[in-house]
């Protein structure tokens, strides 16, 4: 009689936990349903042309708005770059050490502070000048880098990445090349593989050298994928924009639930206006995912994870 009670209570137990996590599924979906709306709405609403795509790399969902479509990146293009100066070193140590000088022959205008110093009066360091064309969106420091590790390389480290369609086909500023329809071009897709993986330490080199790299990338600046987020919040990215054409490529931090955002823009007039509505969907989302429980009630992070640790629950 007791071994039955005793049955008859777990299988009760069992099917309140069963509807429970059906429960939690279905909310869980609304979510997401709204999540995805929104980020249609925004694109579609656009006055040009954008895409976008989201990763939550707790769960691995995907939200993706004509994510396969090609885009110029301007200087977004700038991210698969420092990842093969970082793969490069891996097997040449030496090589983020290496000084080139700064002379007239490598200047290069637009963006950037270097264009500015003397012929000559300085030589940084390939990691520095790696330092520039992020932070600063230093167009001379992208171009030397360029030389010195050549388009081809670069191209099939992405392409290695899981983003073939992620070419860089000219250096920074070269307007007639831009006319001729020579640009470099990604997908929203292709950019957040690129950015998985950085987040992921997913990549062909040491962890140090991931990390190392994710440093550079959450150096600050600010934009509009900035403006939406806390800045106790990290984000490692790097925008691009030239005259119609808004891009970023972006990994945020959210306690407990990181994601990957990259969005598109092109034929507009304010591309930031979509990355800004775009994240500020994101954000909202994902942080409110951000420490909750199964049934949605948002509890600290360090007891949330001291309960999933040890294996118990109140």
């Amino acid at each position: 009689m007791c071994i039955a009670r005793t049955t008859v209570l777990l299988g009760a137990l069992l099917s309140i936990s069963a509807s429970a996590a059906a429960q939690e599924a279905e909310q869980l979906a609304l979510l997401r349903d709204h999540f995805q709306g929104q980020l249609t709405s925004i694109v579609e609403t656009y006055e040009g042309v954008a895409g976008v795509h989201v990763v939550d790399l707790t769960t691995g969902d995907r939200f993706a708005v004509r994510d396969q479509l090609v885009f110029p990146q301007a200087s977004a293009i700038k991210v698969p770059i420092l990842l093969e100066l970082f793969r490069r070193a891996e097997a040449d140590p030496d090589l983020l050490r290496k000084r080139i000088e700064l002379t007239d022959r490598v200047r290069t205008g637009g963006s950037g502070v270097l264009q500015v110093l003397t012929d000559g009066g300085s030589a940084l360091s390939l990691e520095d000048y790696a330092i520039y064309m992020i932070q600063h969106s230093d167009n001379t420091a992208t171009n030397v880098l360029i030389d010195e590790l050549g388009m081809a390389a670069i191209n099939t480290l992405s392409a290695s990445l899981g983003a073939p369609r992620t070419q860089l086909q000219r250096k920074m500023i070269q307007p007639e090349e831009s006319a001729r329809g020579n640009e470099n071009l990604s997908t929203p897709r292709d950019a957040a593989a690129i950015m998985e993986r950085i987040a992921t330490c997913d990549l062909p080199m040491s962890e140090s050298a991931c990390r190392r790299v994710i440093e550079i990338l959450e150096l600050p600046k600010g934009g509009p994928i900035r403006t939406p987020v806390p800045n106790s919040i990290p984000i490692a990215f790097k925008p691009g924009g030239i005259t119609g054409v808004a891009t970023v490529w972006a990994i945020v931090d959210v306690p407990d639930r990181p994601y990957v955002i990259t969005v598109m823009s092109n034929y507009g007039g304010n591309g930031g206006a979509v990355i800004e509505a775009a994240q500020t969907a994101a954000y909202s989302y994902f942080s409110r995912l951000s420490g909750v429980t199964e049934y949605g009630t948002r509890v600290p992070l360090d007891v949330k994870r001291r309960i999933r640790g040890s294996g118990s629950r109140e």
